[in-house]
């Protein structure tokens, strides 16, 4: 007889729930997206369901409704009836017997959570430290697949360095993005925001495009280039930008204190125009 373990206890296999046959669970194969609302309105909802279509497609995950999804996201929101929430969904290709190979008809598994998000715009101001971390994910970043353990082993090294954030760096010698958020410097004589172009490399990040329309809106211009660490390190002003917390100055990189060691006047700026966009949105 098959059997499987949980814990201390020793069922059949056959009776083993689906949550623990879950293809996302043996193998990450799944993607997700997180959104988060404003004043209870949601920010977004087109652009991240569009990506969250996309994932399931580079994945070949097929047969999800979209316009179900949001329909979902929607009616939980309205249930938890937080003014402030971050709303998380993933899909996974389903659960079945463990082999790498999927079966051809595989029922997909859907999981949404929305929880309270406190989210102090003046606070934020006092900035954050980021350290450097090799980038040892995998060749898709453009796709927000599950597969989060090279993120969450780089964020838990930048910890013990004191850091909130680690900055990845790939074989190249180049910065790719944050382990959790888009990477922006700022160039202050050019009067420039500079990130890294979309490629295979880095998430199509949504707050990255917000944050390029707030640097349009300010009167900044965009520069998509890579930097090296010593490159950034050296610019004006740094920021991450994160569904989360939008627009997170940096003060500190890998121990170098960024400008005047709090957030520079230019990442205030595009503070306030990414809040006007909000705003404007809702």
């Amino acid at each position: 007889m098959d059997i499987a373990m949980i814990d201390d206890r020793i069922l059949p296999m056959a009776e083993l729930p689906g949550a623990y046959m879950d293809r996302g669970l043996y193998f990450g194969d799944g993607v997700y997206e997180v959104v988060r609302s404003y004043d209870g309105r949601i920010f977004a909802l087109d652009e991240h369901l569009g990506r969250f279509d996309r994932s399931l497609r580079e994945i070949q995950i097929a047969g999800v409704d979209i316009e179900l999804i949001r329909q979902k996201v929607l009616a939980a929101v309205q249930r938890a009836d937080y003014p402030n929430a971050k709303i998380y969904f993933h899909i996974t290709r389903g659960s079945e017997k463990r082999d790498h190979l999927p079966e051809q008809d595989t029922i997909p598994n859907f999981l949404l959570t929305v929880s309270e998000l406190h989210d102090d715009p003046d606070a934020k101001q006092a900035g954050i430290a980021v350290s450097t971390h090799p980038d040892w994910r995998w060749k898709r970043c453009d796709i927000k697949s599950l597969n989060l353990l090279a993120n969450v082993l780089a964020r838990i090294e930048a910890q013990k360095k004191g850091a909130s954030e680690a900055i990845l760096v790939g074989d190249d010698g180049v910065i790719t993005e944050g382990a959790m958020s888009a990477f922006f410097a700022i160039d202050g004589k050019e009067n420039a925001i500079i990130t890294r172009p979309l490629g295979h490399e880095i998430l199509p990040s949504i707050t990255r495009a917000m944050v390029m329309q707030a640097a349009c809106n300010a009167g900044l211009s965009v520069v998509e280039k890579a930097l090296t660490p010593a490159q950034a390190a050296k610019c004006d002003e740094l920021f991450i930008a994160v569904t989360t917390k939008d627009i997170v100055p940096v003060v500190q990189f890998d121990g170098i204190e960024i400008g005047i060691g709090t957030g520079g006047s230019i990442t205030k700026r595009l503070m306030d125009e990414f809040r006007a966009i909000v705003r404007e949105a809702s």
